[in-house]
């Protein structure tokens, strides 16, 4: 008798916590707390030890991160991320994408300082064949891909593509062309084609990692300036602006993803983050409108503040008009102010700081040698935007770490002048460690500070105030008592379990 008890018990227990397995395996139905199939979110890591040169990544990590999606009729377009703002490891964040049929890979530039997607093809002259982040280069061939379809000049989407770039026919070809010039000169051109995009989409707590959407995109032929260097070279740019041509406007035109796309990039030197077709809802995020009428993210910067000061710097500086204005651009690095508003900002700074350290200029940028933490020494500094919307931003938010020097560092100014311009750019240095919403149906931006390595939460359901909550080992649920119930249900396994082994344990006693 005493021997068939204990067996009683791991029997009872074993069922008790096969139950509670298949209520957290199941997936999709109307059941009770169900996890998503997990995604993986790329990063890319500098060499162990040590900091690496500019574009030499060696490996790949990867974490686990999982999101789930309300019932709607698209879902949430999850891309992996990888890179990191630090212009002395890689300088750039960039997704993989999928595409064609079979599907290729290509790496991409994330870029919300631009409109179309675009990847090197296998005919384009002076694209490099090699990358210094040791990502493979891939070019696309139209030949190849058994979806592929090339744009004609009479095509609706030609017109649309004169949003974004200077269309045209390519000579004595009835194909539309592009030209794109970028800020720092580089530019590219080449003609549309329409092929199969490859999704993961996280829809009903589960994801589709075949389902495609058709495409329009840009073929390249041709790359001039920066563009052609091998040392962070990339497949493409992966532009999402707001143009028709931008691929958020082709899905949400598709019903495949809402007008909404958001991102949170790590700021450390593993870099990567989350980069999402959808909204992710944080309770601290600040919103401020975007400018009408403009076709780049232009925000309505209004005065700028350094520990707790407001500079004396004349509003109108950052207004918005031709060639004038405060643009959100992921595609550039840092920051970039205008040159009125430059030179206060920095005395502001060094006035804070002058009876600790002095500014030295390290190849024509101003740094600062130190032993002490930046934190203990450099000021907050707050931006002020139009809607009572504020950014805040710690030392280390906007200096960056050269290099040491006989046990010092050397830390340089993440804010650069424009000289003779009026144009404010916020780069990947402000744009890390926070949450940001582009919400294009309401004409928004918003933003929180946040740790970009934790969970979000996502939703693509406007106007609702339920939202999925997901962290990487357990899926929650605001405002609702599913992930309760679950939670109940594995407490109470886990109590029966223990009390059955103390029953046995006290049998035992009694041998």
């Amino acid at each position: 008798m005493a021997s068939v008890y204990p067996a009683g018990v791991v029997l009872v227990a074993a069922v008790l916590i096969q139950s509670a397995l298949t209520v957290v395996g199941v997936t999709g139905g109307g059941g009770v707390g169900y996890f998503p199939a997990a995604l993986m979110l790329e990063r890319g890591i500098p060499q162990p030890g040590r900091r690496v040169g500019l574009g030499q990544l060696s490996a790949r990590d990867s974490v686990r991160h999982r999101r789930m999606l309300q019932s709607t009729s698209g879902g949430v377009v999850d891309f992996p991320v990888q890179g990191t703002f630090d212009p002395f490891l890689v300088g750039l964040y960039y997704t993989r994408l999928q595409i064609g049929s079979p599907p290729k890979d290509f790496y991409v530039q994330i870029d919300t300082g631009s409109d179309v997607l675009w990847v090197s093809c296998n005919n384009c002259d002076g694209c490099p064949v090699s990358s210094g982040l040791q990502i493979p280069m891939n070019f696309y061939d139209s030949d190849s891909s058994s979806t592929a379809s090339l744009i004609s000049c009479t095509d609706e989407r030609c017109v649309v593509g004169l949003e974004a770039a200077d269309s045209g026919c390519l000579e004595n070809k009835n194909q539309c062309g592009y030209t794109f010039q970028y800020g720092d000169g580089s530019g590219t051109s080449g003609y549309y084609v329409a092929d199969m995009l490859h999704l993961d989409t996280i829809a009903g707590g589960s994801v589709t990692t075949n389902s495609t959407v058709p495409i329009v995109f840009g073929c390249s032929i041709l790359q001039t300036g920066d563009l052609k260097k091998p040392d962070r070279a990339v497949d493409g740019i992966f532009g999402f602006g707001q143009q028709g041509m931008s691929v958020i406007s082709q899905l949400a035109s598709q019903g495949v993803s809402p007008r909404v796309f958001s991102h949170c990039l790590k700021g450390d030197d593993a870099g990567g983050g989350i980069l999402v077709l959808g909204e992710i809802v944080e309770p601290n995020i600040v919103y401020t409108p975007l400018v009408a009428s403009q076709p780049h993210y232009n925000v309505n910067l209004q005065s700028i503040s350094v520990g707790g000061q407001t500079l004396a710097i004349d509003p109108s500086v950052f207004g918005t008009s031709d060639n004038k204005g405060t643009i959100v651009d992921s595609g550039t690095t840092l920051a970039y102010l205008a040159d009125a508003a430059y030179d206060p900002f920095i005395n502001a700074i060094n006035s804070v700081v002058s009876q600790t350290v002095q500014p030295i200029v390290s190849k024509g940028q101003i740094c600062y040698l130190m032993t002490a933490s930046v934190n203990d020494i450099f000021p907050q500094v707050s931006l002020h935007f139009s809607g009572g919307a504020s950014m805040l931003f710690n030392p280390q938010d906007y200096l960056v770490q050269q290099n040491s020097v006989n046990g010092a560092s050397v830390w340089c100014m993440g804010f650069q002048k424009l000289h003779g311009q009026s144009i404010t750019i916020l780069g990947d240095i402000i744009l890390k460690d926070k949450i940001f919403v582009y919400d294009l149906a309401n004409q928004r931006i918003g933003w929180a500070n946040y740790d970009c390595s934790t969970s979000v939460n996502v939703s693509t359901i406007e106007n609702t105030g339920r939202t999925e909550f997901v962290d990487p080992g357990q899926l929650g649920s605001n405002g609702s008592q599913q992930n309760a119930h679950l939670n109940r249900l594995i407490l109470q396994t886990a109590v029966i379990s223990f009390l059955l082994h103390l029953l046995s344990l006290r049998s035992c006693l009694f041998l």
